[in-house]
């Protein structure tokens, strides 16, 4: 059952044909409130739930006990319970991957647009004006020192378009080697604030996990040269938005460029309101190829659960057991 999913289906039956198992799978389509009592009456039989945004929180797992699987169908599952999931032998899926040559392009494109003040001079010539230095003095982005913070597959694939660009790399990574950052052609750090200190652009990658939240506040601000810029394309939640507000509103650092914020979909109106900020609606996902491939990622798990009954390849709780 896929709940607030805006796609009619007919590519996901297709797949069913091609797959030779659409006589056993049922696919069916809901639309309602987001909220726990709406997904729990939709879902009602369902064997598999797909969402997007939706919470699946442990009272909707605990009211579908025919639930076996449930995906989100994007890469993060933060708005799906899976310690109730897990307790409970149901698989939480995701489509890990299927974004990551858009998010790179995205963060990429920020990064060009924040350092060189595009947007802000944009804004200007439709004001009427003709001023090429509407924007604050942009720095050569040869030589300068980008500082990724995690280093998944989307923060990797960026790594050739910013040598490309002549900028140095640093990485806080956690989970990597020194070695493998190397042979990637970067450099780790080994703390967040190295980073911080050393980088002229600071681009966000990591997960929104209990540990993360706030991973960037007023502390974090203040250990930024005040001369350079924030890029998000991870999570909203990852940065203390009054905090980064403060941060640029007196000039602490220079400029954020933001593909998430902490309360979207609500447009965040006081870094919106400021100069200093470029920002996007959480599009760095989107291509028509990303996603068609987030849909067929997440049907082939639960393809892999419910008919193949075999773990599936996406599998985000892996201590689950049915």
């Amino acid at each position: 059952m896929y709940f607030n999913i805006a796609d009619d289906l007919a590519y996901e039956q297709e797949l069913l044909s091609r797959w030779g198992v659409a006589d056993e799978i049922t696919l069916r389509r809901a639309t309602g409130p987001d909220t726990a009592e709406a997904l729990i009456e939709a879902a009602q039989g369902a064997a598999g739930v797909v969402v997007e945004y939706v919470e699946v929180t442990g009272e909707v797992i605990r009211h579908l006990p025919d639930l076996r699987i449930v995906s989100v169908q994007a890469i993060g599952t933060n708005n799906i319970d899976s310690g109730t999931a897990t307790e409970r032998g149901v698989c939480v899926t995701n489509a890990p991957g299927f974004c990551v040559e858009e998010v790179a392009a995205h963060a990429l494109g920020l990064i060009i647009d924040i350092t060189r003040g595009i947007t802000r001079l944009d804004r200007s010539v439709r004001r009427g004006e003709w001023n090429p230095f509407a924007a604050p003095m942009p720095h050569r982005l040869v030589g300068r020192t980008v500082g990724l913070v995690f280093f998944g597959g989307i923060p990797q694939r960026m790594v050739s378009g910013l040598r490309a660009l002549g900028l140095e790399i640093l990485v806080f990574a956690p989970t990597k080697t020194a070695e493998f950052i190397r042979s990637c052609g970067a450099r780790q750090v080994g703390t967040l604030d190295e980073l911080l200190t050393q980088s002229d652009i600071v681009s966000l990658h990591c997960p929104l996990l209990p540990e993360t939240r706030h991973l960037m506040g007023t502390a974090e601000f203040q250990r930024m040269r005040d001369s350079a810029v924030l890029v998000n394309t991870a999570r909203g939640a990852v940065v203390d938005e009054t905090a980064l507000v403060a941060a640029l509103t007196n000039g602490v650092i220079a400029g954020a460029a933001l593909d998430v914020c902490e309360g979207e979909p609500v447009p965040p109106r006081a870094l919106s309101a400021l100069e200093q900020t470029v920002i996007t609606p959480h599009a760095a996902f989107l291509s028509e190829e990303s996603f068609l491939d987030a849909r067929e990622r997440v049907l082939r798990s639960h393809v892999e659960r419910l008919v193949e009954c075999t773990r599936p390849s996406s599998l985000v709780n892996q201590e689950v057991e049915f």
